[in-house]
């Protein structure tokens, strides 16, 4: 096969990208390990930013989404056993937030995809890049038992940070910028309603927990825990325990989370990273190929689409009128984003969880800053902006 763009990677970045490509003339192959099953029950983030919801409805992907998606003007954060909310469109010109899983974006992708779009190809697994620094890049995959060849423009890996695309890129032509933290989530999927109709961030001396959904019947939560912890040391009673606990406000002493069957649980680790460049030669990156985010800001999809945004625009430009510039701009401008994601998440990361090694002090810096955010429409700002998401580069008009 030959193509102009190899999409490495079904996910949401891959798919975002096919679909934004398609819409601007530019065909592309997508190449999936997985088979679609598993792809369309990978569950990831729901947090989607305002540009990431615009950008999905012009890619003609937001029928769904505006039916069944839960905006939210705000959120919740607890501390000192007080609460106080964050007001997103007064502080955030307007922004807002939906919620709408992962798992329902790429459904309504691979939809689009294998009615509208180029070639989708699940179990494919891609062994090798070979060319990326040259004029003809080709992917060698298998696919249904038999060894075959992509030949492409341009490749694009957004296979994630175990796949094969960054490995391509030659180690002594990238750097790698990391920040392991010291504590994981323990997180659930329970068949209960939401605690609040926006999302609820706990700072506790026990530790942080978000109470956050799926839809209004199921209810997405998760606790600070230990590096290394088994999910199975946390029985069901002891979880929702913990979270009354963490939960808790002074004046609402009878408050508690309304209980359900928990349907999924799991122990998710904490990380800063980061690789640079994002470019070499006619191999791209983009999502969690070059980056990734702990989940507090809730961060880590949206880069991704702002990633896919960017080169999408930069291919499409260099379709319609020959010009590199946009593409050779691509890894800088994406970068950009990327910090200025990674230090709000570190920083959302650091003032509401409880460092093993922390001391009074320490705790007393944190519910500083809270108290600063509660009290000053200038740091609720800085918060709600964001988190709502910095603005996209402009899209041609054909999305």
């Amino acid at each position: 096969m030959h193509t102009t763009v190899g999409i490495i990677g079904g996910g949401p970045a891959g798919l975002l990208l096919a679909r934004l490509l398609h819409r601007a003339g530019v065909d592309s192959v997508v190449l999936e390990r997985r088979d679609r099953a598993y792809v369309e029950q990978r569950q990831r983030a729901g947090i989607l930013e305002q540009a990431t919801v615009d950008v999905l409805r012009a890619a003609g992907a937001g029928d769904r989404l505006d039916r069944e998606g839960l905006v939210h003007h705000g959120i919740e954060l607890r501390f000192g056993r007080r609460a106080h909310r964050v007001d997103f469109p007064s502080l955030a010109q307007g922004r807002t937030v939906t919620v709408y899983a992962q798992t329902e974006v790429v459904k309504d992708l691979i939809a689009l995809q294998l009615d509208e779009g180029g070639p989708l190809l699940f179990e494919a697994e891609v062994h090798a890049i070979e060319g990326a620094d040259g004029e003809r890049p080709l992917v060698r995959y298998c696919h249904e038992g038999r060894e075959q060849t992509l030949t492409c423009e341009y490749v694009v890996g957004c296979d994630g940070f175990h796949g094969i695309a960054r490995g391509a890129v030659p180690e002594g032509l990238r750097t790698t910028y990391e920040r392991t933290y010291p504590y994981s989530w323990l997180g659930i999927l329970a068949e209960a309603p939401p605690v609040y109709d926006e999302l609820v961030y706990a700072h506790s001396e026990r530790g942080f927990a978000l109470a956050s959904m799926r839809t209004p019947a199921v209810s997405r939560l998760y606790l600070q825990v230990p590096n290394g912890t088994d999910p199975a040391d946390w029985p069901d009673e002891r979880i929702w325990d913990e979270l009354d606990t963490r939960f808790a406000l002074d004046a609402e002493p009878d408050w508690r989370l309304e209980r359900g069957p928990v349907t999924q649980k799991s122990v998710l680790p904490m990380r800063s990273w980061v690789t640079e460049p994002m470019r070499h030669g006619r191999l791209f990156l983009a999502g969690d190929a070059a980056h990734i985010v702990p989940p507090t800001g809730a961060k880590g999809l949206n880069l991704a689409a702002a990633d896919v945004v960017v080169l999408a625009r930069a291919l499409a430009h260099r379709h319609a009128t020959g010009s590199d510039e946009l593409l050779e701009a691509y890894s800088d401008t994406c970068l950009r984003r990327v910090w200025r994601a990674e230090h709000f998440s570190y920083a959302m990361t650091t003032t509401l969880h409880t460092d093993p090694g922390q001391s009074p002090f320490d705790t007393r810096l944190q519910l500083s800053q809270l108290d600063r955010i509660a009290s000053s429409p200038h740091a609720a700002a800085e918060l709600a902006e964001n988190y709502t998401g910095l603005p996209l580069p402009a899209t041609p008009p054909a999305w």
